[in-house]
């Protein structure tokens, strides 16, 4: 397997974005910052941070705790407003957009996977999946059939569609959660470590999942803290006090492999981690 390391500048100042790959790119960050205010205290979390999300990867996030990885995830997602600098999908500077047309661009093309699946428990697995599905389509039976296909996909049996959350296995509910969220056929999948709170063999498959619909063409973007969970990406960054310092680029995954481990685990050496 052949590895690439593209090592960017280390000050503050990043490279321009330009100076990255030059793969579709479909989202571009540009003098990112992100400042929360406590009294008379002010917390610099992300700091006139520069990246671009190509289409068809696998972007991984990491870093040590309070290096502002989740702040990037919800900054880039529009689910949170940076305070400075802008945030482009494709020409549209979504930065700029109200509070309801922010909404309507996240859920027409971003799709949100948590930590907490944050499924509704007196709904069925089908019903939750549909109640999302049907902000964006109107056919409710071409949805349905869509819903079931993609449960399928991720390994629940058709007898669990009309079962309540509670009733499957915490990585069965993650997968529904992952179901719901590329229902409406995202453009970029963000996930915040989505295995967190997950067993190892329920963290498997569900990086299983992951990689599936990456391997179809769906970008993600994932938060972790995990190298086992890195793994699974063809890039990874790693974040420094709200700056990206470093990152690796590498050959799509394609099952265990002992060099890109290690290729891993020496970046991350490399950083710190």
């Amino acid at each position: 397997m052949q590895t690439k390391i593209h090592v960017k500048d280390t000050t503050a100042q990043q490279k321009d974005v330009r100076s990255l790959p030059t793969q579709e790119t479909i989202l571009t960050a540009r003098d990112l910052c992100k400042t929360f205010s406590n009294e008379s205290v002010q917390q610099h979390v992300l700091k006139n941070l520069n990246l671009q999300i190509r289409k068809g990867d696998f972007t991984v996030i990491m870093g040590d705790s309070g290096a502002g990885k989740s702040t990037l995830l919800y900054a880039l997602s529009g689910m949170d407003r940076p305070s400075l600098g802008s945030i482009s999908y494709g020409t549209e500077e979504i930065s700029k957009y109200n509070n309801d047309k922010l909404a309507r661009f996240r859920r027409e093309h971003c799709g949100f996977v948590f930590q907490q699946n944050y499924l509704n428990d007196t709904m069925s697995v089908l019903d939750n999946i549909m109640v999302s599905g049907l902000l964006k389509h109107k056919d409710r039976r071409a949805l349905a059939e869509k819903a079931k296909k993609l449960l399928s996909q991720v390994g629940i049996a058709e007898v669990s569609f009309s079962k309540f959350p509670n009733q499957l296995s915490g990585g069965e509910q993650q997968r529904v959660a992952l179901v719901r969220s590329v229902i409406n056929d995202p453009e970029v999948l963000f996930a915040d470590e989505p295995t967190g709170a997950l067993n190892s063999q329920n963290t498997q498959a569900v990086l299983d999942v992951l990689t599936e619909m990456n391997d179809r063409g769906q970008s993600i973007v994932m938060v972790t803290h995990t190298i086992a969970a890195a793994e699974r990406g063809n890039r990874i960054l790693y974040l420094r006090d709200g700056v990206i310092c470093d990152e690796i680029e590498l050959q799509p995954y394609n099952g265990p492999d002992k060099e890109r481990h290690s290729a891993i685990r020496a970046f991350l050496s490399n950083m710190g981690w």
